[in-house]
């Protein structure tokens, strides 16, 4: 099963055992206003990370029941980051997700030794957007994490998202590796990683899904630009996937499609030992309660620990 637009993806996500959820720097009325969404849709419970006073002011202005959560007080955001990624090494909740906390003490948390949570060799950042002009979903990595990879670490890139796309439906998601031309190169280094990332799929080296490039983004996503060019092959403008190759491309085009196109993002880390919902604080509460609807359909629901397991 896949999924052409976020509801469906809500709806399912909702079929399933609701899961703790520990929000690291909760006191946002955006974050807040998703957690109360999400708890109406027995979608999750929740753990509430950060200092007291501006939770309870901002669950005030949302609507939100603190009787229906846990709260956890911490000095500041930092610090809020460090308690919920270690409630989540306990097994005390099972998703993390990020409140108003900077990326950079997020992440920390996630990569800090007490926490627990590093599973993979490398963390990379997976997006899903819902986009009016395509009418379906459109999955890119990775605008958050990597900065500047290289054609190793864009291979490991891959194939986090495309396990994280099994996971979510897609059996064998259409990859464009993205590259500012569609012919190599070998002053571009882009162009020379995508031609190499796309024989690597053809021989099998990385498996599970079909993969093309180098394409320019329309080239990705546009059928008739692909005729107008003469592109051909199952990903010329059907790609579910865009492989960036740096950061600042990831970031841009994600930007772009939710503030240029109307687009609705979901973003979450591959790599953790638990789903780590990771959006922009700017971002809407809709575009919170699908990355966390995401983030757990991308995962299978870990062990939870006994009552009282792990209390300090």
């Amino acid at each position: 099963m896949s999924w052409s637009n976020f509801d469906a993806m809500l709806e399912t996500a909702r079929s399933q055992a609701p899961r703790t959820v520990a929000v690291a720097a909760a006191g946002d009325v955006d974050v807040l206003a998703a957690v109360r969404d999400g708890l109406a849709l027995g979608l999750c419970k929740a753990i509430l990370v950060g200092p007291v006073a501006s939770i309870v002011k901002a669950a005030g202005e949302v609507g939100l029941d603190l009787s229906t959560v846990e709260v956890i007080d911490a000095p500041n955001p930092k610090a809020a980051a460090l308690e919920a990624a270690h409630l989540c090494g306990e097994g005390r909740a099972q998703v993390l997700m990020k409140g108003m906390v900077s990326s950079g003490d997020f992440l920390g948390a996630v990569l800090h030794p007490d926490s627990q949570l590093k599973k993979s060799s490398l963390l990379s950042h997976l997006a899903c957007f819902e986009v009016p002009a395509l009418g379906r979903l459109l999955f890119v990595t990775d605008g958050g994490m990597v900065p500047y990879p290289d054609l190793d670490q864009k291979v490991k890139i891959l194939e986090n998202a495309v396990g994280a796309m099994h996971a979510l439906g897609w059996a064998q998601p259409k990859v464009g590796v993205v590259a500012a031309i569609e012919t190599v190169n070998p002053k571009m280094q882009p162009t020379v990683d995508a031609a190499l990332i796309a024989k690597m799929g053809e021989r099998g080296q990385i498996k599970g899904a079909i993969i093309d490039g180098p394409l320019a983004f329309d080239g990705c996503v546009s059928p008739e630009s692909c005729r107008h060019k003469g592109i051909g092959g199952p990903v010329a403008g059907q790609a579910d996937l865009i492989l960036v190759p740096t950061i600042e491309v990831g970031n841009v085009l994600g930007k772009s499609l939710v503030y240029g196109g109307g687009a609705t993002m979901a973003g979450m880390v591959l790599g953790a030992a638990v789903p780590v919902v990771m959006v922009s604080r700017s971002d809407t509460p809709r575009a919170k309660l699908v990355s966390l609807a995401m983030a757990m359909l991308a995962t299978p629901a870990p062990a939870v620990a006994p009552a009282g397991a792990g209390a300090r």
